[in-house]
């Protein structure tokens, strides 16, 4: 199941109804992204983040998160999953994604998150911008992040 909404989300909610009368799991794995207080220095001075602005393609976004969520179930035995991502404007403590995997077994809901998450980190379609007192940054991927996604395109990763 795919979300992408401006909305925030109750982690306990979303893990309930994914849940409610399954008794074929037997590991629920989940993640929650939220925006962290970052600190960007700038020579002498320590500039504080005041939100983060997530756009995306409506309609694309939602086709690229549920091909890739596709991709997952196809490696790993999954018994269902759940992907919401919020986009607009979210200041620091705000949910960002949550991720939640079930499975019979908790490797397979383990590596599944692991691999959804980076995904989500390197490569779906949503652009970030931060947002300082004196100016506003675009985001880009992370070279661990980007090593880390990478690492799920080579045969010998241990699903």
């Amino acid at each position: 199941m795919i979300k992408v909404q401006s909305e925030d989300f109750d982690i306990s909610e979303e893990t309930r109804k994914l849940c409610k009368g399954r008794v074929d799991i037997g590991a629920i794995v989940s993640f929650t992204g939220v925006v962290r207080q970052a600190k960007k220095n700038v020579g002498n001075d320590s500039r504080k983040l005041l939100s983060m602005r997530l756009e995306h393609y409506p309609g694309m976004t939602e086709r690229e998160l549920a091909r890739i969520e596709q991709e997952a179930r196809c490696r790993w035995d999954l018994q269902d999953c759940l992907i919401i991502h919020r986009h607009g404007e979210l200041a620091p403590g705000d949910n960002i994604v949550l991720v939640i995997t079930l499975s019979r077994h908790r490797r397979d809901a383990f590596a599944a998150a692991s691999f959804l998450m980076d995904y989500l980190k390197t490569s779906a379609p949503f652009w970030k911008k931060e947002k300082f007192t004196d100016r506003s940054d675009w985001v880009k991927a992370k070279e661990k992040d980007l090593q880390a996604s990478k690492a799920w395109q080579r045969d010998d990763v241990a699903e």
